[in-house]
């Protein structure tokens, strides 16, 4: 039966999901069913996109098929290479804050996180005024916007982070293999769809054991209800900072996050993120779960005062647990022009819900209203609507 090695990997996911050992509830075994419905799609998708001689982008992550708690104010794309090969990569610059690449020598798997060959952003190119660009990479770098794959190099990954929803758009970018414009695939070999479905349900396998071991690797060793300091993050591109922790709360605690709201000359980017056990992003489309420096405010002592919380505390910065007593949260800190300090981390302070007025300096400026904050739930929905047609 062609189709028996995913049917059987999907068995087994089933068992993964079941056996996760943060399930404590009707809720969490839930998402993981979710999680687990769109691991299956991306499996699919992307063991059908796997072609290094005639590559395309594909969206690596999604509202519908998350992974690696996915930044919400991101959109994620990649594309397979072989590091002995060029590539081309034309388009046009967007509007979002930040455009960035990185080359990684593999994928991720349970034991181990892809290095990164080569990470930069649209400042290391030459874009023209009309916002078009194109760049090159390969085996021997040569001239300006031409950039090397190191041995091993595997795949492609770009990123359009966004910090104003509602005005940034999207650009346009494409990828072909330098000597095979114009040129068209092989016929695929007959035995061709059965390898791909084996595939697929590696991939699906493979993408829920890793990402279950994450949260041990970089956060579940950390005391609760803390953050780290600024840090590079593993793995992750040149230019960026992040910040992580896990949070366990009663439903009347809060944590609050105080963090300096930085010049955009030093981060263009800074947002925050909850996530669920999952590692995925809660819903960030209909919830507030995730605010970028452009969506929060700011206390007139230059600080954000973020506060989580199950209960609503009627505050404009206010990210909604949705249920999750559990999780985790994260700052990330993008297109820097300088590593970061200590004293530019967060701070985090855990107290009942009924402290806030008394201990919030600017409680009052930052309270906002039932129809303010449908306002803002709308202003997200509409956003990310654009955002998946541009």
């Amino acid at each position: 039966m062609l189709t028996q090695s995913f049917a059987d990997a999907v068995v087994e996911a089933e068992k993964i999901v079941a056996d996760a050992p943060h399930v404590r509830s009707e809720q969490d075994l839930r998402e993981g069913y979710d999680y687990l419905a769109g691991s299956i799609q991306a499996a699919l998708r992307l063991a059908w996109a796997y072609e290094r001689d005639f590559p395309y982008f594909v969206q690596s992550t999604g509202p519908y098929n998350k992974m690696g708690l996915d930044n919400p104010d991101a959109l994620y794309f990649h594309a397979y290479l072989r590091d002995d090969a060029e590539y081309v990569v034309t388009g046009t610059r967007g509007s979002t804050t930040d455009l960035s690449f990185q080359v990684l020598d593999g994928d991720y798997s349970p034991v181990d996180v892809p290095d990164s060959l080569t990470a930069f952003d649209d400042r290391a190119l030459r874009i023209d005024d009309d916002g078009t660009f194109e760049l090159r990479f390969g085996p021997k770098a040569a001239g300006p916007n031409y950039f090397p794959l190191g041995k091993g190099a595997a795949m492609l990954v770009v990123r359009e982070v966004y910090s104003d929803w509602a005005n940034e758009r999207r650009g346009v970018i494409r990828i072909r293999r330098a000597d095979l414009a114009g040129a068209a695939p092989p016929v695929p070999p007959a035995d061709q769809a059965a390898t791909r479905y084996r595939v697929a349900g590696k991939i699906l396998l493979s993408r829920l054991r890793t990402f279950l071991k994450f949260p041990e690797w970089f956060y579940l060793r950390l005391p609760v209800n803390t953050m780290t300091e600024p840090r590079r993050t593993p793995g992750g591109l040149s230019t960026q900072f992040s910040s992580a922790g896990h949070y366990d709360l009663d439903d009347d605690q809060v944590m609050v996050v105080t963090v300096p709201a930085l010049p955009a000359s030093d981060a263009p980017y800074q947002g925050i993120q909850l996530g669920s056990m999952w590692y995925l992003s809660l819903d960030y489309i209909n919830h507030q779960t995730s605010l970028s420096a452009d969506q929060a405010r700011v206390d007139p002592d230059g600080k954000f005062r973020f506060v989580i919380s199950e209960r609503d505390p009627g505050l404009v910065n206010w990210l909604e647990r949705t249920g999750h007593r559990r999780g985790y949260v994260q700052i990330r800190w993008q297109r820097l022009a300088r590593d970061l300090t200590a004293d530019e981390g967060p701070q985090v302070d855990v107290l009942h819900i009924d402290d806030l007025p008394r201990l919030l300096p600017f409680h009052e400026q930052s309270r906002v209203s039932g129809q303010e904050w449908a306002a803002r739930i709308a202003a997200r929905q509409d956003a990310v609507a654009a955002r998946m047609l541009g």
